[in-house]
């Protein structure tokens, strides 16, 4: 039992909900995994809306990399209106971190540049991730992976301010100049929702302590109401301080904060690159949260089978019984209603001169 199709696409079971939609777990007819995002009606009521998700979907299509769940599929026109990306199997950051505590400095050093290679990808073909945090980062088997990227253009601030759930665990990822609703944002929006990931990460705290989201949005947006980077290790804490800059033409660029959180990775591990990659990936990925394709749905449907065709001038009696046939499961199919074959036969059988 599914809970629906869309894009031709089997609903298998929910993934988790949030302010642009729902997500869902969903099969191919050829059985590849998928995850599916239905997008809340109201966020694409007017058309401008939609055509500005179509363009964001046709940038999607560009997007390239191991750091970042690729499209498969969607319809920005549909209702509802929906997108199918790569499944990838493992925990978001944020389930890992609850579950098992800050990732030490060596492992979310080297997260931190594999992630920042995935922006990297993103930024490439003009598109901004926009909503970067631990929700967004599945510790897939090969390590991090960056999902959701480019649909937060979806959501502007006022939605943010007043629909239920959309500020659940965002606000407190997002930029000044995301708060304060600016039109015009740069890649600088994606380096301090890296920081503010990595300070999650490294610590299990975020960069306010918990308040109202009045308040919180407030708090980023005064200059002087710095970030608490309590707990962050001294290794890390100039860099991340540079990238949560109140100006955002004060933050580093990627190339490098990727250089220097590679540095600070093998520094403080004496491993290389490709064995802390290893160890990232061995020491958070969970193969346990892996959702596998149904039984039911890994076949394919077959189409009813053509009835037997009998030649009319046949001599042969039909008997009036068939034998009932079995398909390749074992299933017997129920027997053909061939009277009125056997009583044409015998009518022509009939009208022949005796031998």
């Amino acid at each position: 039992m599914t809970l629906g199709n869309i894009g031709g696409y089997e609903l298998v079971r929910p993934l988790g909900s949030g302010g642009m939609g729902d997500v869902f777990f969903a099969v191919s007819p050829t059985a590849d995994r998928v995850a599916l995002k239905v997008i809340k009606q109201h966020l694409v009521e007017e058309p401008t809306v939609r055509d500005r998700f179509a363009a964001e979907v046709d940038s999607l299509k560009l997007v390239f990399g191991s750091r970042v769940a690729r499209l498969e599929n969607a319809d920005p026109f549909a209702n509802p209106a929906w997108l199918a990306v790569e499944y990838v199997p493992g925990a978001t950051l944020r389930q890992h971190v609850d579950a098992r505590g800050p990732l030490t400095l060596p492992v979310a050093a080297m997260a931190g540049a594999m992630l920042a290679d995935g922006l990297a990808k993103v930024h490439q073909v003009g598109l901004l991730h926009r909503d970067l945090k631990p929700q967004n980062i599945i510790l897939g088997p090969d390590g991090p992976k960056l999902i959701d990227f480019g649909l937060a253009v979806l959501v502007d601030r006022e939605h943010y301010l007043t629909e239920a759930g959309a500020l659940v665990g965002t606000p407190a990822y997002m930029s000044p100049e995301q708060v304060r609703g600016e039109r015009e944002l740069t890649p600088a929006v994606d380096i301090y929702g890296l920081a503010a990931t990595l300070v999650f990460a490294l610590t299990g705290h975020g960069l306010y302590p918990p308040t109202n989201s009045w308040n919180l949005l407030l708090r980023i947006t005064e200059p002087s109401d710095l970030p608490d980077l309590s707990g962050v290790p001294a290794e890390l804490a100039p860099l991340l301080g540079a990238m949560l800059a109140f100006d955002p033409t004060s933050r580093p660029g990627l190339d490098t904060v990727r250089t220097r959180l590679l540095e600070v990775a093998t520094a403080t591990s004496g491993r290389t690159a490709l064995e802390l990659r290893q160890e990232v990936a061995a020491l958070t990925y969970d193969g346990d949260t892996e959702l596998l394709v149904p039984q039911g749905l890994e076949d394919p449907k077959e189409e009813p089978e053509d009835l037997p065709v009998v030649e009319e001038q046949s001599t042969v009696e039909v008997p009036e019984t068939t034998p009932t046939k079995v398909d390749p499961v074992g299933a017997p199919n129920p027997p053909v209603d061939v009277s009125w074959l056997v009583d044409k036969m015998r009518r022509q059988y009939a009208r022949r001169s005796t031998l």
